[in-house]
């Protein structure tokens, strides 16, 4: 009962999550049973040039240290943001899922990038930190850049995957959005055959954060008013009723 559960959430996972967290799982595996090294597996553009060892542009982005506390904390974040964002604003949008995936692997950052992208199009959630902080998205990567440093991890790892994350950002969300902006990170045509299966239901109405390109940043103020506009007539016909 418990293995057709699992087998079952396992396989509800949308294909990049569920393609991504077990290739780290595995990775993890192979060097936990001593079949390869770490030293195998990160980014070394020598070796990769002088040598060929190409593997190591993506086992770089899969190995997050052998089994304990970083290993799983990682992962959990990993697993949950990289979850909720291609179910979210890219849902039904694969190939361009898998594009931020490539543009993160390109600036090598990956797992604190897809927080900070969840955060900033997800502006108005309230988070708790281990039941200790309350507070909005945004300010999530932050929180656990603290808690990485406090984990004696190098905190230049978590600032560039911060960087990079805003990169992306403004990028996709802030600059086409502009007077005169136009979308720069285009997905090729090939990707998008490849990736994107039928389009979603007809009748689904997509949520604001679902939209591409995310949260609208510069129309809070318009939204407040025409909120406002419509509260002040319902209550001009009920006073008249």
């Amino acid at each position: 009962m418990a293995y057709q559960t699992l087998r079952n959430e396992y396989m509800n996972m949308p294909p990049v999550t569920r393609a991504y967290t077990t290739a780290c799982v595995i990775t993890t595996l192979v060097v936990q049973l001593e079949l390869a090294s770490p030293f195998q597996l990160y980014f070394n553009p020598i070796l990769i040039l002088k040598q060929g060892q190409i593997w190591r542009l993506v086992t770089t982005f899969l190995f997050f240290g052998t089994f304990g506390f970083n290993f799983f904390f990682n992962m959990i974040f990993t697993y949950r943001y990289c979850r909720m964002l291609e179910e979210g604003s890219f849902r039904n949008r694969t190939s361009d899922f898998v594009l931020m995936f490539l543009f993160g692997a390109v600036c090598q950052a990956f797992t604190i990038m897809l927080v900070y992208v969840w955060s900033r199009r997800n502006p108005y959630v309230r988070m708790n930190f281990f039941g200790l902080l309350n507070f909005q998205a945004p300010y999530l990567p932050w929180i656990l850049l603290a808690f990485s440093v406090l984990l004696g991890n190098a905190v230049y790892v978590d600032l560039m995957g911060i960087a990079v994350g805003h990169i992306y950002y403004f990028l996709e969300d802030v600059f086409p959005n502009q007077r005169g902006g136009f979308k720069i990170l285009k997905t090729p045509s090939l990707l998008r055959a490849l990736c994107d299966g039928l389009p979603d239901d007809a009748d689904y109405q997509r949520l604001p954060e679902e939209q591409p390109g995310g949260f609208e940043w510069g129309n809070q103020n318009d939204r407040e008013e025409n909120r406002n506009d419509n509260n002040q007539q319902e209550e001009n016909a009920n006073n008249r009723q």
